[in-house]
């Protein structure tokens, strides 16, 4: 292979990866390269934001009628995500300050199996309330583009803030304004 070969290959890696990411327009010679967007966007702020029952990893049951006048957390992470990892340990602190105050969360895992998502939340020592993604509950809790995936449904039951991509540590914690 050719130098030029090589670096035309290059450009074209990096023109698709911008153009996947939303930023650079797809050329037409890349439109059959390029991966359909299987994922939804991220809900609006301000549309309504239904919930469904989830089986929870650590056992028990998060029901929608717990955060019926309250504030709801949804997170979606991977055990294999290396945004997730450092974005975690916040949701952990999130957690375990507001909790007290009324807040709710439901963590929901896209493992392949949910027997990875529960070793990693026992590994790192996380009790937040956490869910497998199973194709069930994908029916309700459609994961938006991107991961880490965090949005906030306020005690209107509507969306107040959604967010894709690893939040700061200030971030994290500034979800409590919700309450």
């Amino acid at each position: 292979m050719n130098r030029m070969s090589t670096l035309a290959d290059l450009t074209r890696r990096h023109w698709l990866q911008a153009a996947a990411a939303g930023l650079a327009p797809l050329p037409p010679w890349a439109a059959a390269q390029a991966k359909p967007a299987q994922e939804p966007p991220l809900p609006a702020v301000g549309s309504a934001l239904p919930l469904a029952a989830a089986p929870l990893l650590g056992g028990g049951q998060f029901e929608p009628a717990q955060a019926e006048g309250r504030v709801l957390v949804l997170y979606w992470w991977a055990s294999w995500c290396p945004f997730c990892a450092e974005q975690s340990p916040e949701m952990q602190k999130l957690w375990d300050a507001q909790r007290g105050r009324g807040l709710q969360m439901l963590a929901l895992s896209i493992d392949k199996k949910p027997e990875d998502a529960t070793a990693y939340l026992r590994k790192k020592g996380y009790s937040f309330p956490a869910a497998w993604l199973s194709p069930e509950l994908l029916k309700t809790y459609r994961k938006p583009d991107g991961l880490p995936v965090t949005v906030v449904r306020g005690k209107d039951a509507r969306v107040a803030q959604a967010e894709k991509g690893q939040l700061f540590p200030e971030d994290v914690a500034q979800l409590a304004r919700w309450l």
